[in-house]
């Protein structure tokens, strides 16, 4: 009877739930049952290389209606995008891989559907060493601060 200690009392915890099982949906929603207060919020564009600033007439390209298109990439860059890859010897999804974007957009580019992005063009005018942009089209690309 000795090893039986009736003063001591051992208390049992769960442990605390980690902070990605509190910020699922449904832990969200029970808290929110509960009477529990909830701040929720969801970032913008996180992690893509979308523009920040959108035109004020979004809406009305959107339509695109006869007198109101997307300006899309002109058919000079296209080919020079097309002949500077296969001067590097590198296929599309290559140049791709390289500039970090889906072989779907450098197709677009070349075939001149894309919507023209400053990011986008910087990126593949460094790749393929020719400028894509500005008065100097189609000279080749030397990176700022190397002459």
């Amino acid at each position: 009877m000795s090893e039986s200690d009736w003063d001591t009392v051992t208390v049992l915890r769960k442990k605390a739930p980690k902070a990605s099982t509190l910020k699922t949906e449904t832990a969200v929603n029970l808290a929110r049952r509960q009477g529990i207060p909830v701040e929720t919020s969801q970032k913008f564009n996180a992690g893509t290389n979308k523009q920040h600033a959108a035109p004020k007439n979004t809406a009305k390209l959107d339509r695109e209606t006869d007198e109101l298109k997307h300006r899309t990439v002109s058919h000079d860059v296209a080919k020079l995008i097309m002949q500077g890859r296969q001067s590097k010897g590198l296929s599309q999804k290559d140049l791709a891989t390289k500039i970090c974007e889906k072989p779907q957009i450098v197709n677009d580019y070349e075939a001149g559907r894309g919507i023209p992005n400053n990011l986008i063009l910087g990126k593949m005018e460094r790749v393929i060493g020719i400028k894509l942009r500005g008065k100097e089209i189609g000279t080749p690309f030397t990176p700022p601060g190397k002459k």
